[in-house]
């Protein structure tokens, strides 16, 4: 595990870096303040930044981390989601997996009611991806109108560059703080307006922050630096009259040592660990009410508290779900939204258990029960992968597709349809059918070389850094931190309104 954690720290490492040297120290050339320098003096001093998606675009040809800095932070006792473009990373450009990391922290101050902090230096599209990024492009705008709908606020701070599209993040927000002599937005810069009304102008008459001060009125402050327009922006903020982060109070910290997560996990992920050794050291002192222990031992389930938050926790214990399980678990995920307890699913699946006995003994329906649970829950869910996640316990065990809050995983998850081996070996059974059918002789030496071909394939596509890179999780994470970023998420998860209680009673299936 420390050897993964190492390879980690190395890719976070180029996510920090930028655009690299050059270009850094270019921008400082400038007087002007790094993405993450200009987060961090935005922030209440001391307070902690869970940034998201650090890994997005890795794999790609885009740098890793996407050209832009997303995550949640606590600005005058407020918890805010912050979106800081890159401009060392090729000027801020957008690329199709900026869009998708910059949407989805817009997603997450929408349904947790976090305000929305865009900091923007961005010289829009790259326009050799325009392709990719001008037809889905258009949901930032879209969203920033349904933030500021539902009276979550949306602030822009511009340092620079907000052109074209970009012009709109200004546009479209309720606060706008411009640096003078540096910030500049308009639909159309100098060369383009040449192009198009022979008009000579210049930036600073067409889209300059005087002149949005002074003559259009889309800059609500004018800012004398970059360190003036954060001091404006804590200081919007701290108007707002909104709900304050909560403080831990006489929170009581896991009995058991939560270094001793590195070793739980085995290396080969088809050797069974017990789940309830890693939830004595997330929990508040260790206190762990199972339910249900000695039906459905698979899956572990019981009530606990974070940080001072109470929450109901699903864990895999063997690997595969049976259908007493399933059954354990839709009664528990009704239960929790009986009493509003926010669910806590720590992954460990290889999905539903396959067979005569068992598809004779209804796991399609058991299973559906389950996955129709998850799917209709409406108290907060955080999803945790610590190793394996294939077939449809990864849906029932709530993973990307089901919209849980936050999710994260550990260096040692693997996620896919099927294990490598299986799936190899089912492209190898049906080729081989296909071969008879038509009266031909198998090709035992090419059947080799494709099942290793397809293993190493699947093996590569199922390793948390490619999934995180695309945005199947919000970030692999340390398993010594993940108590810290749960606290954290189950705090910004207390910004919205509380779950509409179910209809039913809890079925007994």
């Amino acid at each position: 595990m420390l050897a993964k954690l190492g390879e980690l720290a190395a890719e976070h490492a180029k996510a920090v870096a930028g655009g690299g040297e050059k270009y850094v120290e270019r921008h400082h050339r400038r007087g002007k303040l790094l993405a993450r320098e200009r987060i961090e003096l935005l922030l209440d001093p001391d307070s902690p930044f869970l940034e998201l998606s650090p890994l997005a675009a890795w794999g790609t040809d885009f740098p890793v981390g996407a050209s832009v800095v997303t995550g949640i932070g606590v600005v005058e006792g407020v918890e805010c989601v912050i979106i800081a473009s890159d401009p060392t990373v090729r000027g801020g450009a957008s690329n199709p997996w900026t869009l998708r990391k910059t949407l989805r922290a817009m997603d997450i101050a929408l349904e947790n009611r976090l305000p929305l902090v865009n900091l923007v230096e961005s010289g829009g599209a790259d326009l050799q991806t325009q392709k990719e990024i001008f037809i889905p492009g258009g949901r930032i705008f879209r969203d920033l109108t349904r933030l500021s709908a539902a009276g979550v606020p949306t602030i822009a701070l511009v340092f620079g560059n907000s052109t074209a599209g970009g012009a709109y993040i200004p546009g479209m927000s309720d606060h706008v703080v411009m640096v003078k002599e540096r910030a500049k937005v308009f639909l159309a810069g100098p060369p383009l307006v040449k192009v198009a009304t022979g008009e000579d102008a210049d930036d600073e008459s067409l889209g300059g922050a005087e002149m949005h001060a002074r003559v259009s009125g889309l800059a609500d402050h004018l800012a004398a630096d970059e360190h003036d327009a954060l001091r404006i922006g804590r200081r919007v903020i701290a108007r707002l009259n909104l709900r304050k982060a909560p403080g831990t109070g006489s929170v009581r910290p896991p009995r058991f040592d939560e270094e001793e997560l590195l070793g739980i996990v085995p290396e080969d992920l088809k050797v069974p660990f017990d789940p309830r050794e890693v939830i004595a050291r997330l929990v508040d002192a260790s206190e762990f009410d199972e339910v249900k222990p000695l039906y459905g031992p698979s899956l572990v389930t019981g009530w606990a508290t974070l940080h001072g938050h109470p929450i109901g926790v699903l864990a895999n214990a063997q690997g595969v779900l049976f259908s007493e399980e399933a059954q354990k678990a839709a009664q528990f995920i009704q239960l929790a939204n009986r009493s509003g307890t926010p669910l806590l699913f720590l992954q460990n699946t290889t999905g539903y258990m396959v067979g005569k006995e068992y598809e004779q003994g209804g796991i399609i329906k058991h299973g559906a029960m389950m996955i129709n649970a998850v799917s209709n829950s409406a108290v907060p869910h955080l999803t945790v992968v610590m190793g394996a996640s294939y077939g449809a316990g990864n849906y029932g065990m709530c993973g990307r597709a089901y919209d849980p809050r936050f999710l994260f995983s550990w260096p040692s998850a693997k996620s896919a349809v099927m294990g490598p081996a299986q799936l190899a070996g089912v492209l190898s059974i049906v080729g081989r059918a296909a071969a008879e059918a038509r009266g031909q002789t198998y090709d035992e030496q090419a059947d080799a070389a494709m099942r290793q071909m397809v293993e190493a394939q699947i093996e590569a596509e199922s390793l948390p850094f490619f999934l995180s890179g695309r945005l199947y999780d919000d970030g692999v994470i340390d398993p010594r931190d993940t108590r810290t970023v749960l606290g954290l998420c189950l705090s910004a998860t207390g910004g919205a309104p509380s779950p509409a209680r179910t209809g039913f009673g809890v079925f007994r299936m």
